[in-house]
């Protein structure tokens, strides 16, 4: 019978071996000790310091790094021998090919493979969903998807294949997962999350994590991986990027800590600072939270790297530092052990102003040789001591088939039914169907940001064969029988991102041919700061699109293609039937045929609640206060959908909800078993969902808050039994004074429409 988490268990005990504050390697630490008494103040400064890859570019007379890109001797001449840096990140504007990957790092490393510095540059690199700066690289969906599979081991396939890809592009250091936790949905990166429940993002972390570094330590197909963003960063009150979050103590540790420490444990090795502030604190600044917390705490005995610019920013963002110099004390002290400067010639007075710091004995010593000695541990447990790295050809499955297959079939299981009125679904092979909406025929819309560019929105790189929902759509029907009427365009006017109306009058000639309308929607593809927005509310043009649609009689198929869920509330009851696509990747509109002509069945469920209006935020595990109306009954809590809600083809009973005690002591492990079973004709895979609720507590306690979920394949007629184990562990809280408490009392469980009670003793 299937368990919970018997995957992820797994992975966590394979790595933290490898990386626990007591099991450092000491064959590894002698070498670093050995190394550093080699090295001078200037050399340990360098390697704190990482430069973009355009501060090495020939430029032009106007300073245009230019095109296309080369690398120009003298400037790699003093960063490395001169400046000793120790880390470049970065793609300059575009993705590059194979053979320009293989050119930049074979250059960028021959100061240390030629014996001209005494530490190898680690190079890094933002391959969100996939290998996005890579030319043929695999596209995934974007993390947001990832965990709508709410599928570890599918997540851990991710990972590896993604690996794969980057260490065939010479690279070994990913920024790599974002852990932030997804509960402000305004903010642009809402999609580069994993959805807004501590133990699901915890659970996909740790599987991506594995996937990148292995199961044995970081290999030839494996990269370092990256936690992002410790900590904080996805909730700024305003809802725009890199502006404050206000979160206390309870629900930091309660909310935001809990998979940045399971990532820990699962033995990641780097992590980013948040580039905000919390609480009025500036991230890079927060000494509590790294110190103390990430590193004192749990063990974290990997290096923590800023974000873009963000010790500078101290000074003319945050104004905590009256100078860069100050700025640079205060973010090192705090316990940031590389700074992310990153461009020329500003990286040059970082490192003369981080050797003025130690030589002023503010920046001591000793924290100058903690910093460097964690940077070359990651090093050296990378690999990057050894020589000659980068060699493409030995990286045959790059861009396979078989890697394009494990992409399809995350993209699969990520798309969520939401709406299904009347069984519109699955469309009949036979049908004609009109393609319309302005996310239906760019691939753009599918992938969103971080694909070939920063905000992903050229469509010059676009990956050759990948299609689009329209291409996708007349493979399948053939052009007689699918129709396309664009009805609306997306573009920036101003910064921001708008919609308008085209073409209306062919849109409802060919409605009118149609037997189907499938009506593509969603948002213009952005992240960080561009990716700011006013409102959640879906562009009007696009709701007038959709009531277009709806005027002609003819049945009509919503598919959203959104990184954060639009409002859509005035659209929502006209529809025959909803799909949440997410940011698919490159095989999205494949697996949007199937799943929409029923040849595989829909499996996602939202990692999120959808809400319902833009000015009301509501989440899953939401205390019974949230529910309280103004009539002062208990029906105010009203999403669109809630968190977990996803719909299929298949119709699945659960029964037979079994506890093996009713009454539990701190001692003890509480075995919840439930039989679930596929009523259907047709096999499926059901997310078996456990959520345990404190019912009364000397802290408002939630809701009820997810403990454990099971994505089980149940075949036609079938029934599975699902056994998930909780302790005492699962049911503490954070009180008043900061610390993790259990407390006698009766906790209630539910699994789908099953409920059941115990008591702790």
């Amino acid at each position: 019978m299937p368990k919970r988490n018997t995957i992820t268990t797994l992975f966590i005990v394979l790595n933290f071996l490898v990386f626990a504050q007591d099991k450092l390697d000491p064959v590894i630490e002698g070498r670093i000790t050995e190394l550093m008494s080699t090295m001078t103040v200037q050399e340990k400064v360098g390697q704190t310091c990482q430069i973009t890859l355009d501060a090495l570019f020939v430029r032009d007379e106007e300073e245009k790094v230019l095109d296309p890109e080369r690398i120009d001797p003298a400037k790699l001449k003093e960063a490395m021998s001169t400046y000793g840096i120790g880390s470049i990140l970065n793609v300059s504007w575009h993705t590059f090919d194979l053979e320009m990957w293989e050119k930049v790092m074979s250059e960028v490393h021959a100061p240390f493979n030629n014996g001209e510095t005494k530490a190898p540059i680690i190079y890094g690199i933002d391959a969100i969903h996939g290998v996005n700066y890579t030319v043929g690289g695999t596209l995934f969906p974007q993390e947001i998807g990832l965990a709508a599979t709410w599928n570890p081991a599918l997540a851990m396939r991710f990972g590896e294949v993604t690996a794969y890809e980057t260490r065939a592009s010479g690279i070994c250091w990913n920024f790599s997962p974002v852990l932030d936790l997804g509960r402000q949905p305004l903010w642009s990166r809402n999609f580069e999350t994993l959805g807004e429940d501590p133990f699901l993002v915890s659970e996909m972390g740790k599987a991506i994590i594995c996937g990148y570094q292995g199961k044995d330590g970081i290999g030839s197909e494996h990269v370092i991986a990256c936690m992002k963003h410790f900590v904080g960063y996805s909730n700024p009150l305003t809802g725009r990027d890199r502006t404050p979050a206000w979160i206390p103590d309870k629900y930091m540790k309660e909310l935001y800590l809990p998979s940045f420490k399971a990532a820990v444990e699962e033995g990641a090795l780097t992590v980013m600072i948040n580039s905000g502030a919390v609480n009025g604190i500036p991230g890079h600044i927060n000494y509590d939270l790294i110190t103390k917390t990430l590193k004192e705490d749990w063990g974290f005995q990997g290096f923590a790297v800023s974000d873009w610019e963000d010790f500078i920013f101290l000074n003319n963002v945050h104004q905590t530092a009256e100078d860069n110099y100050q700025g640079i004390i205060s973010a090192f002290n705090a316990g940031v052990d590389m700074s992310m400067v990153p461009y020329n010639p500003q990286y040059k007075e970082y490192c003369e102003l981080m050797i003025k710091a130690v030589d002023n004995k503010v920046i001591s010593e000793e924290r100058l040789n903690d910093a460097v000695r964690r940077i070359l541990r990651v090093k050296m447990i990378g690999g990057l001591f050894d020589k000659g790295m980068n060699q493409a050809k030995k990286y045959p499955d790059f861009g396979s088939e078989k890697f394009k297959s494990i992409a399809l079939e995350s993209a699969l299981e990520s798309i969520t039914l939401l709406k299904n009125e009347k069984d519109i679904l699955p469309l009949s092979s036979s049908s004609k169907v009109l393609i319309a909406g302005p996310t239906s025929d760019n691939l753009i819309f599918l992938n969103g940001a971080w694909t070939h560019t920063w905000q992903g929105a050229n469509t010059d790189f676009n990956t050759e064969g990948a299609k689009t929902v329209r291409e996708a759509f007349t493979e399948k029907l053939g052009s007689e029988n699918c129709l396309f009427a664009k009805g609306a365009e997306l573009y920036l006017d101003e910064g921001f991102e708008a919609t308008k109306l085209v073409d209306q009058e062919d849109f409802k000639v060919k409605a009118d041919k149609s037997d189907v309308i499938v009506l593509c929607l969603g948002e213009y593809p952005s992240t960080e700061k561009p990716g700011d927005i006013r409102s959640l509310n879906l562009d009007p043009a696009q709701l007038e699109l959709a009531e277009a649609a709806y005027s002609t009689g003819k049945p009509v198929v919503l598919v959203m293609v959104e990184g954060r869920p639009r409002v859509i509330r005035e659209i929502v009851e006209g529809a025959g039937a909803i799909v949440q696509a997410y940011l698919p990747g490159d095989y999205g509109a494949d697996a949007l045929v199937e799943l929409i002509f029923g040849e595989e069945n829909f499996s996602g469920k939202l990692p999120y609640t959808y809400p319902k209006y833009d000015g009301i935020f509501e989440f899953y595990d939401h205390p019974k206060s949230v529910a309280r109306s103004k009539g002062n009954d208990f029906e105010a809590y009203d999403p669109q959908w809630d968190f977990g809600f996803g719909l299929s083809y298949s119709e699945v009973e659960y029964s037979n909800l079994r506890l093996s005690t009713k009454n539990m002591t701190t001692a003890d492990s509480l075995v919840i078993e439930v039989d679930v079973t596929n009523k259907s004709e047709r096999d499926t895979k059901e997310i078996v969902q456990l959520y345990v609720s404190d019912l009364f507590a000397s802290m408002i306690p939630n809701g009820k808050s997810l403990k454990g979920f099971d994505k089980v394949e149940i075949k036609a007629g079938n029934t599975e039994t699902t056994r998930f184990v909780i302790t005492a562990d699962d049911l503490k809280f954070v009180d008043a004074s900061g610390n993790w408490i259990s407390e006698a009392g009766t906790f209630e469980i539910s699994i789908g429409n099953l409920l059941s009670k115990f008591e702790l003793k």
